[in-house]
This record gives structure tokens, sequence and C-alpha cells, in this order.
């Protein structure tokens, strides 16, 4: 009998909401042992799991405590899975600087970013978290980046991706970079309003905008 991988994918994401590592392993190891495959189990499962969990934090259902317990279930499925995904690593590698902007320490989503655009292929510059705009310009300048890849989970810190789109403009070399941002709070109204080349709601669409603003 054949297994429904869509049902496989969906305990995947419960198990990080219901903050089950050994869950999360366990079906990890079922969808290695299926040979599904692991991108779309990292997307359809656990990064599908860890939205829920943000969607809880933010409804105040969930709290700081919770949200990290998620991530460790997310993080123990991802050690399963990583090494079984495929490396789409043809031609040109484009170089991505990103990071999570001054002020705030939730780097779980710009993890799962970069976890998956690696995977993709792009070549990743990751400055962490609690980045200043100016480091994001000036690391950008250094690595001959295309993208700068900005995140944040709160509204208090969003102005910080604003700022590094002045400095790029004030520099004169806003034309250089390509800059898309993320998070929670964040929105297409907020990238319009900042000047923003794209915005992607969760990791999968960040890879699939990356690779649409590298070949336009």
């Amino acid at each position: 009998m054949s297994i429904n991988k869509d049902e496989l994918y969906k305990k995947l994401a419960d198990s990080v909401v219901n903050m089950d590592e050994e869950e999360a392993v366990n079906i990890s190891n079922q969808v290695v042992s299926e040979k599904l495959d692991a991108y779309e189990a990292i997307d359809k499962g656990l990064s599908a799991g860890m939205d829920e969990a943000g969607k809880l934090f933010e409804e105040e259902e969930y709290f700081v405590p919770e949200l990290l317990l998620c991530s460790d279930a997310m993080y123990a499925g991802l050690d399963v899975l990583k090494p079984h995904i495929e490396t789409k690593n043809q031609g040109i590698k484009h170089k991505i600087v990103i990071g999570v902007v001054e002020g705030d320490t939730h780097d779980i989503g710009k993890n799962l970013v970069k976890i998956m655009l690696e995977t993709a292929g792009f070549d990743i510059v990751d400055l962490g978290r609690d980045v200043p705009p100016s480091t994001f310009v000036e690391r950008a300048k250094e690595e001959k980046a295309e993208i700068i890849a900005l995140s944040t989970l709160m509204t208090t810190t969003m102005e910080g991706m604003n700022e590094v789109i002045d400095i790029l403009n004030k520099e004169n070399i806003r034309k250089d970079f390509k800059v898309i941002i993320g998070g929670g709070p964040i929105s297409q109204g907020y990238a319009d309003k900042i000047g923003a080349d794209g915005y992607s709601i969760n990791a999968a669409e960040a890879v699939t905008l990356a690779k649409k603003l590298v070949e336009a």
C-alpha cells in the first residue's frame, strides 16, 4: 500500500506545532525510507509547521518558550532530512547576503530560508541576527552579492529594512543590489512602501523570488 505523502507532511507539520522532537525525527526518517522528496518534506512539513507556530505566537496562544520548543522539533527533523536534499548546483552561483535586522534576535525563519536557498544552489553569506543596516550594505559590497535578504519577526524593527534601502540610495548603489524582505509582520504592501524588490511569505517562496530576480 502506497503512503499518502500529504498526510505524512501534515503529521510532520503537526509534530513541529506540538513541540514533539521525537515524532519529527520519526516522521523525517519515514520520509527518507519511503524515498520521498526531502526538500518537499521540509517545505510542506517542517516549514509549514513552523509557519503555524508563528501564527500561534502572533495570536498570543504560544509564547517564546513554546516557539523555541517548536524550533527544536523543526531542527531535529532538518538534521534527518538535510543530507538527503538534492542540491541544485549547476552553473554559476549567485551570492546572497542574509540576516535578521538590528533589534531582533529571532532567526528561526531566516535559518530556514538560508537552508532552502543553499539547497537551490545559491551562495549564502549569513550575517546572523541583530544586524545593523550599515553592516548589510558593507558586506554586500565586500562579497559582491546580488541580493540582500532581510528578515524580522518584530514590528518594532521593520524600519531597519527601510534604512538598508536608504543607505543604498544615498551611496548611489541601489541598482547594484536586489533587496528582498520577509518575516511575520511583513507584507507586500510594506515591501512596495519602502521600495524593496520583493517579499516572500515563506522559505519556498523566497527561493522562487530569488531565482526570478537573478534571472531578470
